[in-house]
């Protein structure tokens, strides 16, 4: 990794510039994946309204230990774009009425599932979690154009997911542990902004509200 590199001026503006390896990781057959169960007794349900502040708040609660920071420059019609897609699914998993992770999966052209997003939240960890989650996450993909996808997608022909080296020390381990085999990886350099300041996007300034119509 190479030596980092601070940028601009004020806290909210810093960036860090890091070389980042990406790696594309792909399950080629349902009957691939090897399944982990956790003593921890957690529910995994579709988010079935979509929600931009319910999405936000998920990408910061889980991301931001791990720099998810892709998504710092969409402004509220980006997220709300992005949640009302068809093709897109949340999942919520929770553990004794507490949130504890979540993923997104993406029916794609050609059969394609993507597994976008998938982290559990820092308190979570270690509690053999992970595992668990990624195997309801993995049958859920594999589900993709049957169960859910909208109307043109077709069965997943194969489910595959991108994760680096600014992820959880622990996650190739688990998604390898899972049947995941790695597909390719390009390393470049990645300008990260610091998660400590991420911007919140609303639909119009609150502050600009008359007071009559609050």
């Amino acid at each position: 990794m190479t030596q980092s590199e601070f940028i601009d001026s004020g806290p909210a503006a810093k960036i860090v510039r890091r070389a980042v390896t990406t790696w594309t990781l792909r399950m080629s057959s349902p009957d691939r994946l090897r399944p982990a169960r956790s003593d921890v007794p957690m529910r995994v349900e579709r988010s079935q309204v979509p929600s931009v502040d319910l999405s936000r708040a998920l990408y910061a609660a889980v991301g931001s230990q791990v720099c998810w920071t892709d998504r710092f420059s969409w402004d509220h019609e980006t997220w709300q774009a992005w949640v009302h897609r068809e093709s897109l699914g949340t999942w919520i998993a929770t553990v004794h009425g507490t949130v504890a992770g979540f993923f997104e999966l993406e029916a794609q052209p050609g059969g394609a599932v993507e597994i976008v997003l998938f982290g559990l939240l820092p308190q979570f960890h270690g509690q053999g979690l992970g595992g668990a989650l990624l195997t309801a996450c993995v049958e859920l993909a594999w589900r993709g154009g049957v169960d859910w996808g909208g109307p043109g997608a077709g069965p997943a022909a194969y489910v595959y997911l991108r994760t680096s080296t600014l992820d959880h020390r622990h996650a190739v381990r688990n998604y390898l542990a899972r049947g995941f085999e790695r597909a390719e990886s390009e390393t470049a350099d990645k300008g990260i902004p610091d998660p400590r300041f991420a911007p919140w996007p609303l639909s119009r300034d609150p502050r600009q509200v008359p007071a009559s119509d609050l």
